[in-house]
């Protein structure tokens, strides 16, 4: 008994002095990047460890105050700028333009249908609820159960099928709407409010 105790004792002495001697991983990335040998590049790359921290990074493009003091000059440069590029930016426009307007009708064609489901739900539900009014009707008055049984089973097999009918338009509409979301997923649209 006294061995496994020296044994763990000794143990814990090793991890104890292996734990005080290790480093951190962050200490020892920036030793090997200290080490490393820099290439000369045309870009620099900026990290946390050399971003300035005093110094304001700028904005690339031209100075405000020699578009200020020649105006003419400015608007020369700038015309032919736009002219030299004018047709690939119109394109990226046109595209752009293209699928707003592509995205905007399929979503315009999907809240159209949660429209029409929520519609054929609500109906389904309000004749759902005139029949089991009518039902409890029928069954809480025993006389008028005997004497209209005929016409009470015709119109319980009208509501019926007024249900059943309701139930397969409502699986209908409801898989145009997943059709059409599943077209706009294929498009790349993110949907604002999926149920």
């Amino acid at each position: 008994m006294k061995q496994i105790a020296c044994m763990a004792t000794a143990v814990l002495i090793l991890l104890g002095a292996s734990a005080a001697n290790a480093q951190s991983l962050g200490d020892y990335a920036r030793a090997a990047r200290k080490g490393k040998p820099q290439t000369a590049s045309t870009s620099h790359h900026y990290d946390n460890d050399n971003l300035p921290k005093d110094v304001h990074l700028s904005v690339v493009g031209p100075e405000q105050s020699a578009s200020a003091s020649d105006p003419q000059a400015a608007t020369t440069a700038i015309a032919q700028t736009d002219g030299a590029q004018a047709t690939p930016k119109d394109a990226k426009a046109d595209a752009a333009a293209d699928r707003q307007k592509a995205a905007e009708d399929l979503q315009k064609k999907i809240d159209e249908q949660k429209q029409k489901v929520d519609a054929l739900n609500h109906e389904l539900d309000l004749t759902q609820r005139e029949y089991k009014l009518r039902a409890a009707a029928m069954y809480a008055d025993a006389g008028n159960r005997l004497r209209n049984s005929g016409s009470w089973d015709k119109q319980d097999a009208q509501y019926q099928e007024q249900i059943t009918d309701k139930q397969k338009e409502i699986a209908a509409a409801q898989q145009q709407l997943e059709a059409a979301q599943e077209e706009a997923r294929k498009a790349g649209l993110k949907q604002k409010d999926q149920e």
